[in-house]
């Protein structure tokens, strides 16, 4: 029987398991998973959006797959009566200055095969969100939340009902190349398998690295922080609200998220994490900054973004500077408002010279397939991208 060896049971790589089960029911999966459940780390540590697709470059990976992926999800999670839920988001331009980059997501969404996305006037965005500040936004209908566990857990169900396995407590510790595949050893054992695809996620650079590929590219690991809205104070959020992107800096920017099972999370901002799962100020794992601080390509982006990347360091350390970042969108927001919350940390690549990796990076080998940079909307597009590489290795 042919076997495929999946590495990293996150999202992404059980949706590739039930993918290549569902369309070779023949063949066999075994997921192997470090942690003891699946869905520990970028999945587990998510803000359960749906995306639809809408600041994705027409023609990436990622605008492409992420605007199959939310509507595969979208199915599934009624297949499965997995909470979900379609609420909306608006993307709100805070002053007129920031109009026309919002009108350019606005032809994105167009270019990307966007459902019914609006330009909405200052009164109608209201009418939608009271308590929103800004002057015009996009009402982006299809986005939503949903409870990415339960998709883990109905994924796992679908997986081991087709004949698959997922090994839990097996971290993957050596990659061998056979005459007809190869030889995954864990800690614990050695399995021989046809193909080997690769969707560690954090881990996803030295992973490949075990495979023989050259780390010309770098997991730099970036903590994503999170606040809460008090519960008296959660009226001043109905739906999604997020900003429009300001190109000077590399990632999105704080917004405000309603959570699947009840309560609202403003964020994230995004500082180097001492550890790739650094969920605290105070993780830290000397292995892991040595590997970001020893790379040329995180002083030349550090360098590309001195007071972007002070301005987070300090805002990481002040609810008030926080706080500051939330009233662009919600100018009634205070700080007595706000308590910390969760965090999580993004898997980016990033190349030598100090660019972020802006689309998913498959990278291609015989007999196996390296899933190398998959952050947000890497969730919402799992059975997409779980889908994309089951055709992938089709032409093998």
């Amino acid at each position: 029987m042919h076997t495929t060896g999946i590495i990293g049971g996150g999202i992404i790589g059980l949706a590739t398991a039930y993918r290549l089960l569902e369309k070779y029911p023949d063949r066999k999966a075994i997921v192997f998973e470090k942690e003891p459940a699946p869905g520990r780390h970028q999945t587990g540590h998510n803000s359960g959006v749906l995306h639809a697709g809408l600041y994705y470059k027409p023609g990436s990976n990622k605008a492409r797959l992420a605007v199959e992926g939310i509507r595969q999800m979208v199915a599934f999670c009624e297949r499965h009566n997995v909470k979900h839920e379609i609420c909306g988001k608006l993307v709100v331009a805070a002053s007129e200055d920031e109009v026309p980059r919002m009108m350019d997501l606005y032809e994105r969404s167009r270019a990307n095969g966007l459902r019914d996305v609006r330009v909405l006037s200052r009164e109608e965005m209201r009418e939608i969100e009271p308590h929103v500040g800004g002057v015009k936004a996009l009402r982006v209908p299809e986005e939503g939340i949903v409870d990415y566990a339960g998709v883990c857990a109905a994924l796992v169900g679908e997986i081991e009902s087709r004949g698959g396995e997922v090994r839990t407590n097996a971290r993957v510790t050596g990659l061998h190349e056979t005459a007809s595949g190869w030889v995954v050893e864990t800690k614990s054992d050695a399995s021989a398998v046809d193909f080997i695809v690769n969707c560690a996620g954090l881990h996803c650079d030295r992973v490949a690295a075990l495979g023989g590929i050259e780390r010309e590219m770098r997991i730099v690991p970036f903590r994503g922080e999170y606040y809460l809205i008090k519960p008296e104070r959660q009226h001043l959020v109905r739906h999604l609200i997020y900003p429009v992107p300001d190109p000077s800096f590399p990632f999105l920017g704080v917004h405000f998220t309603r959570l699947i099972h009840g309560g609202v999370e403003a964020g994230p901002n995004a500082v180097l994490a001492f550890a790739r799962e650094g969920y605290t100020k105070r993780d830290f794992v000397a292995g892991d900054l040595f590997d970001a601080l020893s790379f040329p390509g995180l002083w030349r982006f550090l360098k590309r973004y001195p007071s972007v990347s002070w301005y987070e360091l300090r805002r990481s350390f002040s609810r008030e500077l926080f706080c500051e970042s939330l009233q662009r969108l919600v100018p009634e927001i205070c700080v007595d408002d706000i308590e910390p919350g969760g965090a999580g940390v993004r898997a980016q690549a990033m190349m030598p010279s100090g660019d972020l990796v802006q689309d998913f990076l498959f990278a291609e080998r015989p007999r196996a397939l390296h899933l190398l940079n998959a952050p947000s909307p890497g969730a919402t597009a799992s059975l997409a991208i779980g889908a994309e590489v089951v055709s992938r290795l089709s032409r093998e």
